[in-house]
């Protein structure tokens, strides 16, 4: 069963659109999207949970359209932004009792066992919280009413790096029994190394890929060779960079010629979302 499918979904603003964006997330898995900021990840995510109304496509949820089930599926998704505001004068356990109201399979022995797990004080007010810490309590409050569904913007933004590794182990676990799904944001490749299964990627409000995370690395080559070779690869090259021994570029692995003679390897996620931001060097 699919927990999440999008199909050409488009929203414009002015200077901006996100554009027939796609992809789908199986049931028991996790998906990282990817891209860089501003490259549409957070209009996509608000767009699944209908905080921006589309200009057109349909975003299904556990095979249910967000369009006209929203209310009943908004129990089935738990979500969490990297950099939610709260009102900042209320205790936490003041606001768990205001939006525990909204959640009818809302459950109190999860909560008190992420708090703990967080190590989250109920009695503090939200204005006494590190970003991190408001990020562990609005995945407390997420993860809290029966969602089956986790959709997260930038989660494990503020966190250390004990932390963030506290609560990638936490995401694995969730989806161990294959009823839970998880899709979040985020700009951290060691995070995707670590917990995706699958990456989307986003690049000026279109997808560029999305796909099992080793086929999506394995379609890409990271190539050197020296400068006087430029003119006959920059046509296949998706971004290059030069330096004082040659260049190395990026390119589609179906482009990459086994009788040329470059150095070639296969790139790493930070790799190829760096070459992807630098591509107007190749074709500027």
């Amino acid at each position: 069963m699919l927990a999440l499918d999008i199909r050409n979904v488009t929203k414009a603003y002015p200077g901006f659109q996100i554009k027939d964006v796609s992809f789908q997330l199986e049931q028991g898995y996790i998906m990282g999207f990817i891209g860089a900021n501003g490259a549409g990840k957070t209009t996509t995510i608000k767009s699944i949970m209908n905080m921006t109304r589309i200009d057109s496509g349909e975003i299904f949820v556990m095979g249910k359209s967000i369009a006209t089930h929203e209310m009943a599926l908004k129990q089935e998704i738990g979500c969490a932004f990297g950099d939610v505001g709260f009102y900042t004068r209320s205790k936490i356990k003041t606001l768990t009792a205001v939006t525990k109201t909204f959640y009818p399979n809302w459950n109190d022995g999860a909560y008190y066992t992420y708090l703990r797990r967080f190590k989250l004080d109920e009695n503090k007010k939200i204005a006494e919280l590190s970003t991190g810490m408001r990020v562990k309590y609005s995945l407390a409050l997420a993860l809290s009413h029966g969602a089956k569904l986790l959709v997260l913007d930038e989660p494990t933004s503020g966190l250390d790096p004990v932390s963030r590794d506290d609560l990638l182990d936490l995401f694995r676990e969730l989806v161990l029994d294959g009823e839970f799904s998880i899709l979040f944001s985020t700009h951290i490749t060691s995070d995707l190394e670590k917990c995706a299964d699958y990456i989307t990627f986003i690049d000026k409000g279109r997808i560029v890929a999305s796909s099992d995370k080793h086929e999506f690395v394995e379609s890409y080559r990271l190539v050197g060779g020296r400068v006087d070779q430029l003119p006959e690869l920059k046509t296949r090259l998706i971004a290059y960079k030069t330096n004082t021994f040659g260049f190395t570029g990026l390119m589609h692995a179906a482009d990459c010629d086994p009788s040329l003679d470059l150095k070639v390897t296969t790139p790493s996620l930070e790799e190829i979302m760096v070459y992807f931001a630098k591509k107007e060097e190749a074709h500027g």
